[in-house]
Order: structure tokens, then sequence, then C-alpha cells
């Protein structure tokens, strides 16, 4: 950093840095978890909390009325991404002053005192596991008054989902529950069957079946709540239809709960467009540095800008670009870092097309500190690509590339387009294996549609990535 210098400018690699770290969301949990558990030592207190594996660990709520599916959901969550789930009955069976004291009150058919409650969920949320590893809270809070008291009490979800659906379906589910008395496991007659023929005969129904009068008391009671809870979480609510099959269920919550909220962190955007000869990456690139004031950086272009103007590396490269023969990598990145380090590209970000080509090249641009922390692959088909390059015309005033209604053809040929091609197919496996979060648009719509998608995919922040449980 050169303070010497006006404005400021702070190397690039400490902005990917911080970034790739997650250093501000790191330390606004600190200073949350400060401010929630006042410890008596906060350094120490600080120290133990960094040597965690992971502070950015889930919390779940997931509500719902009777039958809608919360216990299958949340096991299959919780083996999904590893947290710890938590109900009202295992809460109960720590052993512990409070929840004896608690146990006072069930055994006398009396309702838990919220404060002894909400202790007892305190508690429990503050063992090691899950500490380390995140909870997953099923039908808790029942409602606004309990939800407000555990907000007080620091116990604050990441994300919170509720589950609906019609109450004849509800109804028709709690009628129809059958349990496994092996595992416990919840089944539904009309929602949710076993796979194996072996639980499906040992299926049993509850001991105490209830009656529909009671299921709709019941369903009444939840519905009284629901809104008042949707606005107490309105800023980290989805909410799911459960009158469709459970794994599709299961699916959508599983992307909510991977989902990121968008963050107040200082971002730059470092965007890279791949995609094969024609899918309309100049036009992509120009769209999305227009509107969001971005760098539009196209390397091809780049090469001849600096064989132009005359400087030592331009008349290196020069004879490389007037034979047609393909510039030295190391002179490509050279010329590139140098731009990227520019200060419009380092405080504003920047959208980078025509490189890299292959694995190799990608490898170098990633040792340069100037990784892209969005990329995107646009995909369309050789035969739509080739009719695209070989029957369109250009723009004489824009430069862009169109098929109607313009002045003159395109000068490609066929074999020259499916060349190109050839040699984009032959490194894009290795570059998607590379970039393994990379999103992929199709790029054979109206180019508006193909910018929506991309726009989509940049102003949100990457889902989280699930650990590896092998």
């Amino acid at each position: 950093m050169d303070a010497t210098t006006k404005p400021l400018r702070i190397p690039p690699d400490m902005a990917t840095y911080a970034e790739k770290h997650d250093i501000f969301e790191l330390f606004q949990t600190l200073v949350r978890s400060l401010v929630v558990d006042k410890p008596a030592d906060p350094i120490q207190y600080l120290i133990d909390m960094l040597k965690r594996e992971n502070t950015d660990v889930p919390r779940v709520m997931l509500l719902g009325p009777p039958a809608s599916g919360k216990r299958t959901i949340a096991k299959k969550l919780c083996e999904q991404i590893g947290t710890i789930h938590i109900t009202a009955s295992n809460i109960l069976k720590d052993d512990s002053d409070l929840s004896r004291a608690a146990l006072e009150y069930t055994e006398k058919n009396q309702e838990i005192p919220q404060d002894l409650w909400i202790k007892l969920i305190q508690q429990r949320l503050l063992k090691a596991d899950c500490v380390r590893r995140g909870w997953v809270l099923e039908a808790i809070p029942k409602t606004r008054e309990e939800a407000l008291c555990l907000q007080e009490a620091g116990i604050a979800p990441e994300h919170v989902v509720m589950l609906q659906a019609p109450e004849s379906v509800l109804i028709e589910r709690s009628l129809g529950k059958r349990i496994d008395p092996v595992t416990g496991d919840v089944y539904h007659v009309a929602f949710m069957r076993p796979e194996s023929a072996e639980v499906a005969q040992r299926l049993e129904r509850p001991q105490s079946l209830i009656s529909e009068d009671v299921i709709y008391r019941q369903l009444q009671g939840f519905h009284r709540e629901a809104h008042a809870l949707q606005r107490t979480y309105k800023n980290c609510l989805k909410i799911v239809d459960a009158d469709q099959a459970h794994v599709d269920v299961f699916a959508q919550v599983l992307t909510f709960i991977l989902s990121r909220h968008r963050s107040s962190a200082p971002y730059t955007p470092r965007i890279l467009l791949l995609g094969p000869p024609g899918s309309g990456r100049s036009l992509q690139a120009r769209l999305i540095a227009q509107k969001y004031g971005l760098v539009n950086i196209c390397c091809g272009e780049l090469l001849k800008a600096v064989a132009a103007d005359e400087s030592s590396m331009g008349e290196l490269i020069k004879p490389f670009l007037e034979s047609g023969r393909r510039v030295p990598d190391s002179m490509v990145l050279q010329i590139l870092t140098e731009r990227l380090s520019r200060l419009d590209c380092t405080t504003r970000g920047w959208v980078l097309h025509g490189f890299p080509q292959d694995l190799e090249q990608a490898e170098a641009l990633q040792e340069s500190k100037f990784s892209p922390n969005r990329v995107v692959f646009l995909e369309m088909t050789d035969g739509v690509a080739v009719e695209g390059l070989t029957l369109g015309a250009i723009d004489p005033v824009t430069g862009e590339r169109h098929s109607f209604r313009l002045q003159h053809r395109l000068r490609e040929s066929e074999a020259e387009v499916q060349k190109k091609l050839q040699q984009y197919w032959r490194h894009v496996e290795a570059l998607q294996a590379f970039y393994p979060q990379a999103v992929r648009v199709r790029a054979d719509q109206d180019p508006h549609t193909v910018f929506e998608c991309l726009e989509s995919t940049l102003v949100d922040r990457l889902p989280k990535v699930l650990p590896d449980r092998a």
C-alpha cells in the first residue's frame, strides 16, 4: 500500500483475500457475539471463537402446521448439512436442573413458564455440538411472544422456513400417520411411504391417535400465530408449499438454507465470461459494464491496443498479431495483469472475456492474484453458433454482431468457425472443473433475457458449499 499516492491505492490481492476468507463477515460475527453474550473476558472469548473450525454455522428454524412434514425435512436437512436436530422433546431430555424443573410442570400437565423454556433452549444451543456444527430448531418457536423472547436471549436464526399446505391435506395426512417402532421415523400413508417393504410392514398407528376435530383445532392454533411469526422473521423467511412430494419440498428448503443473505461488506465485482465463439460474450460484457460501471476488458482488443501504442511490449507482440499466431501466455498475462492492477479496475471492478482459453491460462490468472469472484459459462450449441457467425452481420457504428437489417456480411467461413469451436470444446471441461462454482446460462435466447439471467447471478452471494461428508 502506497501512502504517498492519492487516492490511497490498496493492493488488489488484499480485497481478494478479504472476500475469499469472509473477513468482513467474520468481524460482524465477532462483534455481534460480543454484544449478545457479554462475556466477562472479551479477549479470551474472541480467541476461543477464532479457534473454532467455522463461525459461520447453519442456524435454522423449521416451522409449520401439524403434518406438514417438519420432522421429515428436519432430519434430512441435518443429515445433509451435518447440523444438530433440536426438538422440544430432546431439549427436555437433557440431564440438568433446568430440565428437571421443566419436567415437574409437564408431569402435572402444566405449561412450562416462558422464561424457564427460553433458558432451556439457550442452554441446549450453547453446547459444544451446536456451537461447532449449527442447529435446526423444529417447531420452535410456536408464538410471536416466544420468538421475541428468543431474540432477547440472543438466539437469532440465519434462515427460517415455514411449511404450508391446505387444511384438507394436513388433516388427511394426520389421520394417515404411521410410526416405525424401530427407528421412530414418521410416515404418512398419503404423503410419504417408506421405500423399503420391510419398513412398510412394521409401521404402526400412533398410540394416541387424535380425532379430526382435535387436528382442526391444532391447525387453527397454528394459523393464529403464523402471520405474527412471519412478520417477526420476515428478513430471513421463506414459505414453502408442503403440498408436493417431500423430495421437492426438501430440495427447495436445502437451496434456501445454502443461500446467503446480502452482505454489507465492500464488494468489487471481478467477473469472468466464458463461452464458445458466437455466444455473445462481448455484448453481455458491455451490458454489464454499462449498468454497473465496471471496466470492460476484452483480451483480444487489449492486445491490439497495446500493439498499436508502440511501447516495448507492443513491439514484441505485434509480429504475433500480424501473422495470426498465438501471443505467448507469459506476454498476455503480463499485459492483462498490468491492466487489471490499474486504479479503475481495483476500485470499480471488471468484466473479462477472451481469457483464459485453457486450463494453463486459468491457473496462471489465479496465481497472479487476479482471480474472478463470479464466473459464467454462456452455453450454446454448435449449430446456433455457426449460424450466428456465418450468417450474421456487423453494425458499422457499434461493431455488434447481428443477423438482420445491417450493411455487410461477416467473412468467417463455416470451417473457420468449426475450428474455433473445436478448440473451445477441447478445453471447456477442464475450465468447468477449475471453476466449480461457475454459473451456466443458456446463450441461445434473446440477449436481454440472457442479461437478466446473468444479472441475477451477479447480485446475489454465492451459496454455501456443503461440507465433505466422506
